[in-house]
């Protein structure tokens, strides 16, 4: 069973489910962390906001690490990481000590998820290789979309620990396949660029640490300040290092396709979305509408059920409606779903919830496969995990800073209590930006991916030959 494929593809779709669950799971979980560790708002807020600051920041690097050193050994390096510090956290006995280990965590998650990437395109070709991503998308799909729920279940049986030790021994056992794996690099690696990597990863995490401590230390406190001027500093200086050399970790050459701009744009803005009421509408449930963990978890599956199924049926729609116009409707459906989710109330039940919900899961999973098929098909083979990692740091930088956006509005309106009063208005504001962000991304993915087709049709059509 060595170097098979199909052992390849179980233990990337387990590890991929793994993943998700640890975000998801994380944000239902927070009321009851806060409670238990005497943790204010920001030390709650560090538990998402760091694993994803961490798994953002670093899917450029270790995306240019497993071409150094090999997809297989970097992925393992990755499970390693996430398995011991989610048992890390899982004993935490303070919110300090838990937010330092979840930013570990997430340093483990980008280099699983980026080998993963670059296995899956180094192990399978042609249509396979369509079908394998397809299934990928369709595994994050189910870590999305069960993430809220299992959760719920966890935290009522066992306490708000099991969220991330569930999580731990699952990768635990797709540790056992590794063995099984074929060993993969490109014929040439270049250097790891570190200017590159340390410059963006400091320029998000600051960033992101301006908007979660804003609220609480003051948003003209000279901290706070400073971290957004050197977080622009550093993003300048992240962008005049990667121009400046032969092989960056980030190809600022792709960003003059205006196909690859669009393709960006459309998955940062959905998971702009998603991502932050996966986080803050658990609590919102659970401490307003007064939901318990469980049940908040459930009414979540509406929201991320769509993703778990529409995925493959992408594939299909594809053959009948071109790919640009699957992706601009993908982005207009969630700006009406967030704009359909302001009558939120805190007598809302699973049922007022359901329309918006859904329709916005709706919106993210038809493009989820789509999109990452042509991304992938955007750059070089032997540059397979760097462009993952391309496209998902687009994804994942975005999804980071909205959270930390949305939780510094809600910080504000609710007093750092994240209650009423407050918290429904809040939440309110919220989406109706959102709505209005997402309707004029959708403009913009419209003209962008128009252009530039013909680079992007081979891709296409090995998704469409998926279903």
């Amino acid at each position: 069973m060595r170097n098979h494929p199909a052992v390849v593809l179980v233990a990337v779709l387990l590890s991929t489910v793994s993943l998700p669950i640890s975000l998801t799971g994380a944000s239902v979980a927070l009321p009851e962390i806060g409670r238990d560790l005497d943790a204010g708002l920001a030390g709650v807020q560090w538990v998402v906001n760091g694993y994803n600051a961490t798994f953002a920041s670093f899917m450029l690097a270790t995306g240019a690490l497993a071409d150094l050193f090999g997809r297989r050994r970097v992925y393992a390096t990755g499970l390693v990481i996430f398995a011991v510090t989610g048992l890390a956290g899982a004993a935490a006995g303070n919110i300090v000590l838990l937010d330092a280990v979840r930013a570990l965590a997430g340093i483990g998650a980008a280099a699983a998820a980026t080998s993963a990437s670059a296995l899956l395109a180094d192990t399978f070709q042609g249509p396979a290789r369509a079908r394998a991503f397809s299934l990928f998308g369709t595994a994050l799909g189910v870590g999305l979309a069960f993430g809220p729920s299992i959760a719920g279940l966890l935290i009522e049986a066992f306490g708000w620990r099991a969220v991330f030790a569930f999580p731990a021994l699952a990768t635990c056992a797709v540790l056992a396949l590794v063995p099984l794996l074929p060993e993969s690099r490109p014929p040439r690696a270049g250097r790891l660029d570190w200017p590159g990597t340390v410059s963006f990863t400091a320029a998000l995490l600051l960033l992101i640490f301006g908007f979660v401590q804003g609220p609480e230390f003051g948003w003209s406190a000279p901290v706070i300040v400073a971290a957004f001027v050197a977080a622009v500093a550093l993003l300048a200086l992240f962008t005049r290092v990667e121009r400046r050399r032969a092989e960056p970790m980030f190809d600022l050459a792709l960003l003059a396709s205006p196909r690859f701009v669009g393709i960006c744009l459309a998955a940062a803005t959905i998971v702009s979305v998603m991502v932050p009421l996966l986080v803050y509408l658990p609590s919102y449930l659970t401490t307003v509408v007064g939901l318990s963990p469980g049940a908040a978890g459930g009414t979540l599956i509406l929201l991320t059920a769509p993703t778990l199924v529409l995925p493959l049926l992408g594939g299909a729609l594809t053959r009948v409606v071109p790919a640009p116009a699957v992706i601009v409707a993908s982005v207009a459906v969630v700006a009406f779903g967030a704009a359909w989710a302001t009558v939120l109330a805190p007598d809302s039940s699973a049922a007022t919830l359901a329309g918006p919900l859904l329709t916005m899961g709706v919106g993210g999973g038809l493009s989820i496969g789509l999109l990452d098929a042509i991304a992938i098909g955007s750059v070089a083979p032997d540059r397979a995990a760097t462009g993952a990692g391309m496209i998902n740091t687009a994804r994942l930088a975005s999804e980071t800073v909205a959270i930390a956006v949305v939780g510094a509005v809600l910080a504000s309106t609710t007093a750092g209590r994240l209650a009423d009063p407050g918290f429904t208005g809040g939440l309110r504001t919220v989406l109706w930006v959102m709505a209005g962000a997402a309707l004029a991304a959708t403009a913009t993915v419209a003209v962008l991916v128009r252009r530039g087709a013909a680079r992007a049709e081979p891709a296409e059509r090995a998704y469409r030959g998926v279903s």
